[in-house]
């Protein structure tokens, strides 16, 4: 675990800590030796060199982005894409339920082939 990630992480909200560290371990135990960095003022997790995912915090929100996801589709009110759609996000919100088993799924998806 990265230091600056765990201060980025712990300046937050205390809602949006526990959702920003039950996703820091959703996606270590989704990809083995992920390396973790603070970059561009978030956290990123890379697989390989390549970007795997990145978790931002907001005034209201927590997103959670995965990249390589061209071939994962959207689901209209939990997975959105961005840009030309390699990127896809999940915004989460305060007191809403997360389905972490299915961003792994998704993560494990996007990250087989980094």
């Amino acid at each position: 675990m990265n230091d600056d990630v765990t201060r980025y992480i712990n300046k937050a909200q205390p809602w949006q800590i526990d959702v920003c560290e039950k996703l820091r371990a959703m996606v270590g135990q989704t990809i083995p030796d992920v390396e973790e960095r603070l970059q561009y003022g978030k956290p990123h997790y890379l697989k390989n060199g390549h970007y795997a995912a990145v978790i931002a915090v907001a005034k209201d929100k927590v997103s959670f982005m995965v990249f390589n996801a061209t071939d994962i589709p959207e689901v209209k009110g939990f997975l959105r894409a961005l840009g030309n759609g390699e990127r896809k996000a999940v915004d989460v919100r305060d007191g809403q339920t997360v389905d972490y088993g299915a961003l792994a799924s998704i993560l494990e998806k996007t990250a087989a082939a980094l």
